[in-house]
Formats: C-alpha cells, sequence, structure tokens
C-alpha cells in the first residue's frame, strides 16, 4: 500500500488501484478489480471481503474503524468520531477528530480531496465531482472543521483533457468564482468545454487559504491499469481514498 509523502507525522492517506493482492475473483469482467463499491451492482459478499480486506491493511497502523458513505454528489458533511451509526451517512464529506479512525471516500473520475491540519491533530475527506465542486463541498466542509486546514491532497480525477463538459457546468462555476475561466477549455463543438478539476480545485483550496496542495497529476480515465474510470466504462468499480491519524 502506498502513502502520500510530505504530510505532517502520523497522517496516513491514500488511494486504492484496480489491482490489489487479495482481489477476489469475478463473474462480472468489467467489475474483475479491487472494488470496494456496493451500488455497482458487484456481489455484495465480494465487495465485503475487500472492505475487510483494507481494515487488514490499515490495522499495523492501529486502526480500528472504518466510516463510509453512501455519496450523492452533494455538499454534505458529516463530522463523526466515536459515535456508530447504524445507517450509512449520506453525504459526500467527512471530518474527524479521532486518531485509528479511517474516513473513506470512492471515486471513479470524480475528484478526492483530503484536508488536514499541521499538527495532525484533525482530517477530512470528500468527494468532489463538478457538482460538488460547484455547490461548495469544500468550503462546507472546511466549514466543519474545528481547526484550519494548512493542506490538501487531490487524488486520480479524470484529467482535463478527457472531461468534456457542457456550457453550464462552466457557467456554474464562473458565475460564482470569474477567474476559474482560465479552467475551461473551448471543445470542437460549440457549448462543449473541457474542465480542469484539478485547477478548479486548487483554486478554491487556495481561496479558503489552504497553503499546501499536493497530487492532482493522474488521470483515472487513461490509467486504464490503475484506476476505475465511469466515464470510459459505464459499469465500472470503484476506488477508495482513505485518511487516518495513526
Amino acid at each position: 500500500m502506498q502513502f502520500v509523502q510530505g504530510l505532517p507525522q502520523g497522517v496516513y492517506v491514500g488511494q486504492t488501484r484496480v489491482h490489489h493482492e487479495q482481489v477476489q475473483p469475478s463473474a462480472q469482467p468489467e467489475l474483475a478489480g479491487f472494488n470496494l463499491a456496493l451500488h455497482v451492482k458487484d456481489d455484495p459478499v465480494r465487495v465485503q471481503k475487500h472492505r475487510i480486506q483494507l481494515l487488514k491493511d490499515f490495522q499495523p497502523f492501529g486502526v480500528d474503524k472504518i466510516t463510509w458513505m453512501t455519496q450523492t454528489h452533494s455538499t454534505i458533511c458529516h463530522t463523526i468520531n466515536e459515535q456508530m451509526p447504524f445507517d450509512a451517512l449520506i453525504g459526500d464529506g467527512l471530518v474527524t477528530q479521532r486518531k485509528a479512525h479511517a474516513l473513506m471516500m470512492m471515486t471513479a473520475d470524480c475528484l478526492p480531496v483530503v484536508l488536514g491540519n499541521t499538527e495532525g491533530t484533525e482530517v477530512a475527506n470528500l468527494h468532489a465531482g463538478w457538482r460538488g465542486l460547484a455547490g461548495g463541498i469544500v468550503e462546507n466542509t472546511i466549514a466543519a472543521m474545528q481547526t484550519k486546514p494548512t493542506w490538501a491532497w487531490l487524488g486520480a480525477a479524470i484529467s482535463q483533457p478527457c472531461f468534456e463538459i457542457g456550457a453550464e457546468v462552466r457557467e456554474a462555476f464562473c458565475s460564482k468564482y470569474p477567474e476559474l475561466d482560465s479552467a475551461f477549455q473551448a471543445g470542437e463543438q460549440a457549448g462543449k468545454y473541457y474542465a480542469d478539476l484539478y485547477a478548479i480545485a486548487r483554486y478554491i483550496l487556495q481561496q479558503q487559504g489552504v497553503e499546501t496542495v499536493l497530487g492532482g497529476d493522474q488521470c483515472s480515465y487513461r490509467q486504464a491499469n490503475e484506476y476505475f474510470s465511469y466515464r470510459r466504462e459505464a459499469k465500472t468499480g470503484r476506488m477508495a481514498t482513505f485518511v487516518f491519524i495513526a
């Protein structure tokens, strides 16, 4: 398992890949990788075995709690520490100050954003597709944190040359942040653009005072051997981005 370098001591961040040593066999070739999502019509027993394997991977770091969500492209953020909810939390952001608690976020082209403070005492994990970014998931998550985040890490997402969108998406951002006009390149068809999710997220994070932004150099669409991509294959699995304080 690979962890992001350059973070505060005791904070561990990473993203799963299509491959894993303990991947379970699948009767569905399109879901043959290390899928962690229950909502993509995979065998639920297979998915749970993958999730249990992740918890085993985290155990050497003392992790004893793992929180997943039902993601809806919203701007809803939950702070969760000692609580053990019976039902899955509905939303797209998680914050914790609890050590040994892994926050999980699933993606297959949308942008994972992990946040934390300098002291390594609070972390957040959020799911940022274009709807979430435009709606304010970054701003809402930062507002939910007890301390000021000083760093962010951007996981693998669809890169600009592969992400064609309509004029309404560009307008959703530029009406709020006119400076983001530079994050959109005109497409070959009228009214079509290519959006740079990484540039959009970096701008919003900088506006919120986040000084250090790491990552943002992968493409889930192009790197088929490493990542699932919904735009590449409509029926596909999901990676998980994780963060925990050891």
